[in-house]
């Protein structure tokens, strides 16, 4: 078993995700920007956030489904903004979101369950 398979996509999947939650959300913090410098730097940044998630698909599909992969990178999408939206943006983390996050981990536990077919 060679576990870089199995653990490099989550990695760059991770690093991608926070690359892109600053690239969609970080001018957030910048209201005196205008808004083509808002889009000019996004689009900055989500090079990079593409540099990092094009590998992670494209090695881990084969160890994990083109399904399992999308699951697994929208749950790392929600924790990875949970903490973007705390510590970077000042909000507050409600029972409901936790929630909701515990809902998109019970969809990661039954897309990695063996199905028929």
């Amino acid at each position: 078993m060679n576990w870089k398979l199995y653990l490099l996509p989550p990695l760059l999947l991770v690093g991608s995700n926070i690359l892109m939650t600053f690239a969609w959300y970080g001018h957030l913090k910048r209201p005196g920007w205008g808004m083509g410098l808002a889009i000019a730097v996004s689009w900055g940044i989500a090079l990079f956030e593409y540099c990092l998630a094009v590998p992670a698909n494209r090695i881990g599909y084969g160890t994990y489904t083109g399904q399992q992969l999308k699951v697994m990178q929208e749950v790392i999408t929600l924790a990875v903004f949970a903490g973007f939206s705390v510590f970077f943006l000042g909000e507050e983390l409600r029972w409901n979101y936790l929630a909701a996050m515990g809902c998109l981990v019970a969809a990661v536990l039954f897309i990695f369950l063996p199905g028929r077919g």
